[in-house]
């Protein structure tokens, strides 16, 4: 097992939502950085921005239910010099308010930072309308935004202080429930670097936030059927690192990808697009195949949608045996 991870076989292994972590590295951009506010729209605690509106309450803004504002007032505060942090469910934003990013974040190019959670089935018994899957599509294709799904809390937290300083616009998006700590506290995060988190000969893994994690436990149960995974960690879906997945990719010569998301327009989009141009070889995207989510568990869900890391595995089956043969 690579040093950058914990041993993710442990039934004890840690889990917190994501969405702490971001409320913890919220709270300490704001301590490092005068410059750095948050605004929300009337989901504080949900979103965790709560611990940065209790430790600096002049440099917060309720927006309340008005997700449109919400993404304006930022662009505004980041003309005027400041670090601009707005957050709600991504349902909302960027579902609610994708042109008023894409018009006055975008293309100003204002550096406002985006905070989508509460995103993919995961979500859970909430439903259809609040598991956003379309989020990474409709960011991804924003010219001059930088696109972040962290795969564990403590990822996010880094990613948060990277964003932080970072001059371009940014969206992050979190999860809901609490998921398996992966990382630990010196396990590399830079905005635009992908993370080898196993290494492997046979089949490149390509996984993104969440679905990393059940990316691992398919390498294991892989490992265990005489396959070789290399999982590669992409935590920045743009600018996407390309260099370190297509040398994955010539290494192995297959490609499985995953993502808690719509494979339309998603990290399956990015890396089909990525290995036609440079490097084509048989590939096979695992995320959700053009339909909405359902209420349920979690771990249902992913189960009856293909997500998990049985359905990882038997993918891995075929594009290895295309390869062969």
């Amino acid at each position: 097992m690579n040093k950058l991870i914990v041993d993710i076989t442990n039934p004890d292994i840690a889990e917190e939502p994501i969405r702490k972590g971001f409320g913890r590295g919220l709270k300490r951009a704001g301590e490092l950085d005068p410059n750095v506010v948050a605004a929300c729209a009337d989901l504080t605690e949900s979103t965790q921005m709560h611990l940065f509106k209790e430790e600096f309450p002049d440099r917060f803004i309720e927006i309340g239910i008005a997700e449109q504002n919400l993404v304006t007032v930022g662009s505004g505060l980041a003309a005027a010099g400041k670090i601009p942090f707005v957050s709600s469910y991504a349902a909302f934003s960027p579902g609610r308010n994708w042109e008023q990013i894409r018009t006055t974040i975008c293309l100003n190019d204002q550096p406002v930072k985006i905070i989508g959670s509460h995103a993919g089935v995961s979500v859970g018994p909430d439903g259809a309308t609040h598991q956003m899957l379309e989020d990474l599509t409709l960011m991804r294709v924003l010219p001059n935004m930088v696109v972040i799904a962290p795969c564990d809390s403590l990822e996010a937290e880094k990613a948060t202080l990277a964003m932080a300083k970072d001059d371009r616009p940014n969206y992050m998006r979190l999860a809901r429930e609490a998921t398996p700590i992966i990382t630990t506290d010196t396990t590399p995060f830079l905005i635009g670097e992908a993370e080898i988190f196993e290494v492997g000969s046979d089949v490149s893994i390509i996984a993104t936030g969440t679905m990393t994690y059940h990316a691992l436990l398919a390498a294991n149960k892989l490992y265990h059927d005489g396959i070789e995974a290399e999982v590669v960690h992409v935590a920045t879906l743009k600018p996407l690192d390309s260099q370190t997945i297509l040398k994955s990719i010539k290494k192995t010569g297959a490609v499985v990808t995953v993502e808690e998301g719509q494979i339309i327009g998603g990290l399956g989009s990015a890396i089909s697009e990525l290995t036609a141009e440079n490097l084509p070889v048989p590939l096979r995207r695992i995320g959700m195949k053009d339909r909405f989510g359902e209420s349920g568990q979690p771990i249902e869900l992913l189960k009856h949608f293909g997500l998990d890391a049985e359905h990882i595995r038997l993918a891995a089956h075929e594009v290895v045996d295309k390869k062969l043969n």
